[in-house]
Parts: structure tokens; sequence; C-alpha cells
């Protein structure tokens, strides 16, 4: 038997179809120990077995995501493991890259300090999982994986070396994550204002009274 069927085996033996089966066909073993089934109690447990698989619910798909706090726990937990695993390199990369790893995990940072509201924002949720766990990641680990003298040597006809890829591509990254973090907190604003707005007009009231 291959692992793949030997998978989905296990998987059915385990299965809701299966345990209802397997009740139905226990049933049908206490009947012909009362003396109810008769001769034909192996198909009389069979079927029952089958009644029982057809008539038990399907098995629940799930596609929506896992618990958001823990999601974000596990992004924050990224977070941390690179900038120290920056922190650890930084004589083999270039000068601001520790300076602006940590800056994007600042912002992003604040942004997963709230999976309450994430949870009802998948898009935002989704940009921010895109740079912990591949953007940022990749940037560095591709850079950290050139020779260093190739990584620093300037290109012919003025192209960017890898260190300036890298430095350029963390300031997009740290560019798009202030974008991320100021549409989420954009609603915070709005309510903030409202509450200026408030407060101005209770005490003007008070003054006018």
């Amino acid at each position: 038997m291959s692992r793949r069927a030997a998978g989905r085996l296990w998987r059915y033996l385990g299965s809701t179809k299966n345990l209802v089966g397997s009740s139905a066909g226990l049933l049908g073993v206490l009947l012909h120990l009362a003396g109810v089934a008769g001769s034909y109690w192996l198909l009389v447990v069979a079927g029952l077995y089958t009644v029982g698989a057809l008539a038990a619910p399907p098995e629940r798909v799930r596609l929506v995501r896992r618990d958001p706090t823990a999601e974000a726990a596990e992004l924050v937990t990224g977070l941390r493991e690179l900038i120290e695993e920056v922190d650890a390199r930084q004589d083999r990369l270039p000068a601001t890259t520790a300076d602006r790893v940590r800056e994007i995990g600042e912002v992003l940072g604040g942004v997963l300090d709230r999976p309450g509201a994430l949870a009802t924002d998948p898009e935002t949720f989704h940009q921010v999982a895109r740079i912990v766990r591949l953007d940022l990641p990749q940037s560095v680990q591709t850079y950290l994986n050139l020779p260093r003298w190739f990584a620093v040597t300037v290109r012919p006809g003025g192209e960017r070396s890898a260190a300036g890829e890298l430095s350029a591509q963390l300031e997009l990254l740290l560019k798009e994550s202030r974008r991320i973090a100021s549409d989420f907190f954009a609603a915070d604003l709005t309510r903030q204002a409202d509450h200026t707005r408030y407060l101005h007009d209770r005490t003007e009231g008070r003054h006018d009274s």
C-alpha cells in the first residue's frame, strides 16, 4: 500500500462516517448475539454499517484562518527572531539594515498588537503576514547568501550593488509597512477627531452659558 493510500485509510478510520458506521454495525452484532439477526447477521452488520456511514454528516471543511491571536503571536515571534538574526550578523550587512528592520518591526508590531481588530480585517492581516513571513526574510537572506566581495561591488554602468538593492528593498518595505499601519489606525484617528470636536463643542457651550 502506498503512503498516500495509507494516509487516506487512516483519515477515513478516524472520520465521522466510519465512527457512525461502526456504531451502527455494532448494533448489528448485538442483534446477532440477541438472536434477532439470524443466519444473515453478517449482511445485517454490513448493511447497518453502510446505512450509518451514508447517514453521517460529511467532514467539516476548514478554510477559515485559525485563532487570529495565535497567528498574530506567531508573526510577532517571527519578527523578533528576524531582528535578533540581523543584529547577530550586522557586520555582514549594510550599515542601515538593522535600523530599517527594527523600524519595520516596530511599525508592524503595533498592528499585530491588535489581533482582535485584525481578525475582522483579513486584507491587512494578509499584507502584514506577507511582509513578515516572505518579503523581509527573503530580502535579508538573499543578501547574506552572496559572497561579501560581490555584495558590496558596484555594478558596471551605475547599477546598484547587492547592498544597494537590499537598502532599496528595506526602504520600500518600511514605506509599505507605514502605509498599512496608517490605513489600519485611520479609524482611531477619526474617533479621536470626533472626540476633539465633542470636547470643543462642550467647552464652547459652557463658555456661552
